[in-house]
């Protein structure tokens, strides 16, 4: 008999050990998905607040991007489309609004969100579902690896594994794609095969990395690695 009741009490202890660690999960996703940081609307201006950049969902204009914001915690949020921003931050992470290059649709989006993963005068861009006219996709902001500011206000990169593209949820499986040019309006492929050129011009600066880089030490496949190292190095000589 006494056995048993020892027996129940661990059970009912256990219990509500894996209900408070629900809970605890729970209330740490919800805080996480609102990030601080700020947005800069198509005339200029800027407004700081939190910034949900993953809503899913329908947004509020057809085959376009969007984010859900509000101006405090605790105050009633609202959705903004890519037509009415130029950029935004959320966390350390700093997203553009591009229009898919050429012929390109992103998740059957023409206007949609995209990461600047370097902010150098060559910039790097990364977004997901890029090439592809199929289910949507979605952001989700990591910790980010970035350092001070740039041409945005925002960090200079980072999140390994950043999923990118407004709202619309979906399957997200899909691979990043990056691209590099001057601005969005330039934007061409980062591949396999100008990989090593292009980023060690990006990177120029730094001849240490373009040393790693001339070197195969890097690949598309593990740019994340190299933007992360590229900053660490940077940073040293601040």
């Amino acid at each position: 008999m006494i056995t048993n009741y020892k027996k129940h009490l661990k059970y009912l202890g256990s219990a509500a050990l894996m209900v408070l660690c629900m809970l605890v999960t729970s209330s740490t996703a919800n805080a996480q998905k609102w990030l601080p940081g700020y947005f800069i609307d198509v005339k200029g201006v800027k407004t700081d607040g939190f910034i949900h950049p993953n809503p899913g969902g329908r947004g509020p204009i057809k085959d376009e991007g969007f984010i859900e914001f509000k101006d405090e915690e605790k105050s009633t949020p609202y959705y903004l489309s890519t037509s009415d921003l130029q950029s935004f931050v959320a966390g350390k992470d700093s997203f553009v609004v591009a229009h898919a290059p050429g012929n390109e649709t992103w998740a059957k989006k023409e206007f949609d969100f995209v990461r600047v993963a370097v902010n150098e005068e060559i910039k790097i861009y990364a977004t997901r579902g890029a090439g592809s006219g199929g289910g949507g996709k979605k952001v989700q902001v990591s910790p980010s690896m970035g350092i001070g500011t740039g041409t945005y206000g925002t960090s200079y990169g980072g999140g390994v594994g950043i999923n990118i593209g407004g709202g619309g949820g979906g399957s997200n499986n899909t691979k990043l794609s990056y691209y590099y040019g001057s601005n969005t309006a330039k934007m061409q492929h980062l591949t396999h095969e100008n990989f090593t050129d292009i980023m060690s011009e990006v990177m120029a600066d730094e001849p240490e990395v373009v040393e790693q880089i001339r070197n195969d030490r890097y690949s598309l496949g593990s740019i994340e690695k190299l933007i992360a190292y590229f900053y660490k190095v940077k940073a040293s000589h601040q």
